[in-house]
C-alpha cells in the first residue's frame, strides 16, 4: 500500500458512525438498533428523516415502506399506482401501527442480508423527537455521550409533495439543544442546493456534510462528478464542514487479491478543510474485491486517511481502530 503522505488533518481521531444504528445486528432505525450501537460504543448514531402526511419528522431511510415494514398487510389499500406504499401518505399514528423488520425484497420476501436478525417483532417507526429523547436518555444513563448524525432525506421530493422538510428538522434538533457548531451533531444531505439553503436562508450553524453519490443514482440534481474535483470541493467548503462519499469513490480494489488504490478525494478534501466520512462498511457486503473487513478498514483508515466511517457493524470498526469496549 503506497501513497504520498496524507495532509495533516485537524479533525482528531476517526469517528465511528453507526449507520441507521447497529443495523448489521438489529432492524435499521429501531430503538433496539440505536441502543445496541450506543452500548457498543459508536461515536455517532445516524438518523435519516422523512415527513409523514401530518408533518411529523420520523426516523426512516426510505421514501417507501414496503422493504422494511409490514405495510402491505396493515394498509393494503394505501399503495399508489406505481406499486409503492409511501411514508408521506400515512399519518404518524398510522405509521405507529406498522412493525419494522430487516430489509427484504418485497417481491418475494427474501432477506437482503440473510444472516441478519430476521425476526418479525413489534419494533416500530419513531419520530425524530422520540429518537432524540431516547439518545438523550442513553447518554444520561450511561454517562457516555454519543452524538447524532442526521440526514435531511430527499428535500426536493418532499417539496414536490408539498412539504418543506429542512425547517422542521432544524426546529426539532434545536428543541433538543442541537443548534451550534459546537454541539455533538452533524447534519447531512445529498442535495447541495438544499445544504446551501440550510446554511444561508435558514441560518443553520450546525456542522454540515455534503453527501456524495453517483450521478446515475438520481439522489438529487447535484452534479457529484463536479463536487469531487478540487474546484467542486472548494465550493463545498464554503457551506459545509465535511463530505460523505461512497467508499468506492475513496478506495477501490482493481481485482481480487490486488492492492487497494486510493483516489485523491480525501487528500483534496483535506486540502480545503473538509472532513471525510465515507459510507457504508458492511461485513456481509464488503467493497468489491476487498477480501476482508480488516483489509477494508486498513485501506480506509491507514491508506486513505479518512476521518470517520459509516458502518453497520460499529464494534468491528471500533476494534479496527483499537477501541474495543
Amino acid at each position: 500500500m503506497k501513497q504520498s503522505p496524507p495532509v495533516s488533518r485537524p479533525f482528531g481521531p476517526p469517528i465511528v458512525i453507526a449507520h441507521r444504528g447497529a443495523s448489521g445486528y438489529l432492524p435499521e432505525h429501531t430503538f433496539a438498533a440505536k441502543a445496541y450501537a450506543h452500548a457498543l460504543g459508536a461515536d455517532f448514531l445516524e438518523q435519516d428523516v422523512v415527513l409523514t402526511r401530518d408533518d411529523v419528522p420520523v426516523v426512516f431511510h426510505d421514501l417507501v415502506l414496503e422493504e422494511v415494514t409490514n405495510v402491505a398487510a396493515v394498509f393494503p389499500d394505501r399503495r399508489r399506482a406505481d406499486g409503492h406504499w409511501y411514508l408521506v401518505d400515512l399519518d404518524f399514528a398510522e405509521l405507529s401501527q406498522l412493525a419494522v423488520n430487516d430489509r427484504v425484497n418485497p417481491a418475494n420476501g427474501e432477506s437482503t442480508y440473510p444472516g441478519r436478525f430476521g425476526e418479525h417483532l413489534p419494533l416500530r417507526i419513531r419520530s425524530l423527537a422520540e429518537e432524540l429523547a431516547f439518545i438523550r436518555g442513553l447518554n444520561r444513563g450511561t454517562g457516555r455521550h454519543a452524538g447524532i448524525y442526521t440526514e435531511v432525506k430527499s428535500p426536493a421530493w418532499h417539496r414536490a409533495e408539498g412539504k418543506d422538510l429542512s425547517p422542521i428538522v432544524l426546529r426539532t434538533l434545536a428543541d433538543f439543544g442541537y443548534s451550534t457548531a459546537d454541539d455533538n451533531v452533524w447534519l447531512q444531505c445529498f442535495d447541495a442546493a438544499e445544504l446551501m439553503r440550510i446554511k444561508g436562508e435558514l441560518g443553520c450553524q450546525l456542522r454540515l456534510v455534503q453527501l456524495i453519490g453517483e450521478n446515475d443514482w438520481l439522489e438529487s440534481p447535484t452534479d457529484y462528478d463536479l463536487l469531487r474535483t478540487p474546484a467542486g470541493l472548494a465550493s463545498v467548503a464554503a457551506y459545509a464542514s465535511g463530505i460523505g462519499p461512497w467508499i468506492p469513490q475513496v478506495v477501490q480494489w482493481p481485482a481480487p487479491g490486488a492492492e487497494p488504490v486510493c483516489s485523491s478525494l480525501v487528500r483534496d478534501a483535506h486540502a480545503v478543510g473538509l472532513a471525510v466520512h465515507p459510507y457504508t462498511l458492511r461485513l456481509d457486503q464488503l467493497p468489491e474485491n476487498a477480501g476482508s473487513a480488516a483489509a477494508a478498514h486498513q485501506a480506509l483508515f491507514e491508506l486513505a486517511d479518512v476521518d470517520g466511517l459509516f458502518t453497520d457493524f460499529p464494534d468491528a470498526t471500533l476494534a479496527a481502530l483499537g477501541r474495543r469496549r
